[in-house]
């Protein structure tokens, strides 16, 4: 599907505000509510548009500590790739998951309550998984930019 310029511009105001109304994207773009629609519907059938979420401040639900761990994996085959990738899945404090080029396998971004919390979910969940040969932390000081949205223009 080749996008026109107003389906860019659709894109954009959906991820400034997706609880938005279709009446309201109309009137930005000088179309009718059902043209809007349309594209909308077009968009997600595309697979373009995937979900739409609420962004949580984790700071009121107690998962403000942010730690990034770089993990090593034993083995480099498809199934061992395939399970650690199934597992970490499965597991909520893992926020991203990355698999990497470099002297890691895998960059894992984890959201818990403290530094308690962390050290429980490496004990109990991640370096209990045998595909996991070593991991290195680190531990974020500041967030300085975290966005979940794509510049489209």
């Amino acid at each position: 599907m080749k996008l026109d310029p107003t389906d860019y511009k659709i894109i954009e105001l959906l991820q400034q505000n997706c609880k938005q109304t279709t009446k309201e994207m109309a009137d930005q773009l000088g179309l009718s509510t059902t043209a809007v629609y349309e594209r909308i519907k077009k968009l997600e059938k595309q697979n373009i548009i995937t979900d739409y979420v609420a962004i949580v401040n984790k700071d009121k639900i107690n998962r403000s500590f942010m730690a990034i761990a770089h993990i090593k994996i034993k083995s480099h085959s498809k199934d061992a790739i395939l399970r650690f990738e199934k597992k970490v899945d499965q597991i909520p404090e893992v926020l991203e998951c990355f698999h990497v080029s470099g002297e890691y396998d895998y960059i894992l971004k984890i959201g818990v309550q403290d530094m308690e919390a962390y050290r429980e979910f490496m004990l109990s969940k991640l370096t209990t998984m045998e595909e996991v040969q070593s991991t290195h932390s680190m531990f974020v000081i500041k967030e300085v930019k975290n966005t979940k949205t794509y510049s489209v223009l």
